[in-house]
């Protein structure tokens, strides 16, 4: 009943109502602290610097919003799917909660035209909108607690804008299937991943080779190491069609005819 008069009142009205409307229009609800909502929006690089030289930012409300968006996304599959194991559900969850679902995620709800940012569109801000639905997440928590974000994740944002069946498809963690294929078909597999030349504070880039038996196979850079030794692995998985059980040899015979160069 209040927030059915009040919705009105805070859209229209007060030096606020910008922020009262887009979590409103994003979300369907009218928070009771907005201040967390504001913060939420204000990425790194525009950061406001206090008299005390402390930085605000939505940093912490992220890191908050990405522990909240996995316990939520655990509980949702330890329930959808009773039959299935750990294996299944961490993979599953994995793909739901990666940077590039949380960034379509984010644009779909329209949160890339309020978040405040100086980015410039360059290599390492391209998820920040991910990253802002993280904060925009811990905000809510703060704000209306546990049991609402749940029913917010699972019954409006995922049932609008994930397809399960899409993420039971889809493969992303490339990684762990190309070590499942070394060890299966007995071959040593190193990464070798640090800080790109390219590194520094505001652009955090990190490169990634694949070593098979010693033999360069697969580049690849990113914003983490996880980052880079994923897309190093894609890599891989792209020269080869795809990495399964059925077209592994297509890896097996690269392999073996670069080690005849070598």
């Amino acid at each position: 009943m209040f927030d059915f008069l009040l919705r009105p009142i805070r859209r229209r009205f007060g030096s606020d109502k910008y922020y009262y409307a887009a979590v409103d229009d994003m979300f369907g609800f009218i928070p009771h602290n907005i201040e967390l909502y504001k913060l939420a929006l204000i990425h790194k690089s525009a950061s406001v610097t206090l008299d005390n030289g402390q930085q605000i930012n939505n940093e912490r409300l992220e890191f908050l919003g990405d522990a909240v968006i996995e316990s939520v996304t655990s509980d949702y599959l330890f329930i959808e799917f009773p039959d299935r194991d750990e294996g299944f559900m961490t993979q599953l969850r994995s793909k739901i909660v990666s940077r590039q679902s949380l960034n379509g995620i984010a644009k779909s709800l329209g949160l890339d035209t309020y978040l405040i940012s100086n980015s410039g569109g360059n290599f390492t801000q391209k998820h920040i909108y991910g990253d802002a639905f993280e904060a925009m997440m811990g905000a809510i928590y703060l704000d209306q607690g546990y049991d609402f974000v749940n029913r917010l994740l699972i019954n409006d944002i995922y049932g609008r804008y994930l397809s399960m069946e899409d993420m039971l498809m889809s493969e992303t963690d490339f990684k762990s299937r190309l070590i499942e294929w070394c060890q299966k078909n007995h071959h040593a597999i190193e990464f070798h991943t640090d800080h790109d030349k390219g590194y520094s504070s505001s652009r955090p880039v990190f490169s990634s080779t694949i070593y098979v038996d010693g033999i360069v196979v697969g580049h690849g850079a990113g914003e983490s190491k996880k980052e880079a030794e994923q897309s190093a692995s894609f890599s891989v998985s792209q020269s080869c069609t795809t990495i399964s059980d059925e077209q592994s040899a297509q890896l097996l015979d690269s392999v073996d005819r670069m080690k005849k160069r070598a």
